[in-house]
């Protein structure tokens, strides 16, 4: 996902507006209805120290970041039981909505189509009251 050739490759920046443009983000009260009702499987990707800090999402499933694509590929020997097929709707949370955009695009290359993230991640869901519980030590 560089430049093209002969030019500098692309910053962070330009990088994540590229890979946002190939799906639909959405915010946290989406996210929580969508997983509420059983439409998506919400997946926590942030590391430890932030969720001992600032808790988890009930329900979600935490897989961290270098772990994402392993367990969440259905064909793969590693997967979790919830990775059921290419169809599963993921929203994939981060801290701040930044990892899990370029988290998310990964997923599309796996063939999760309908994989996408959490605007504003954790500290969005966070702002938004909803729900959060204190993570087990």
């Amino acid at each position: 996902m560089s430049g093209t050739p002969g030019q500098p490759p692309s910053g962070i920046d330009e990088l994540l507006e590229r890979v946002r443009s190939g799906y639909r983000r959405i915010g946290a009260h989406e996210a929580h209805e969508a997983a509420r009702t059983g439409q998506a499987l919400l997946v926590d990707i942030r590391y430890a120290a932030l969720r001992e800090r600032d808790g988890l999402i009930p329900g979600a499933l935490v897989i961290e970041r270098n772990e994402l694509e392993w367990r969440l590929d259905p064909q793969g020997s590693h997967r979790v039981p919830e990775a059921t097929g290419h169809d599963l709707r993921v929203v994939v949370i981060c801290n701040e909505g930044y990892a899990s955009s370029l988290a998310a695009a990964s997923l599309h290359q796996l063939g999760l189509h309908r994989a996408t993230d959490l605007v504003g991640g954790f500290q969005a869901w966070r702002a938004e009251g909803l729900p959060v519980e204190p993570a087990s030590r």
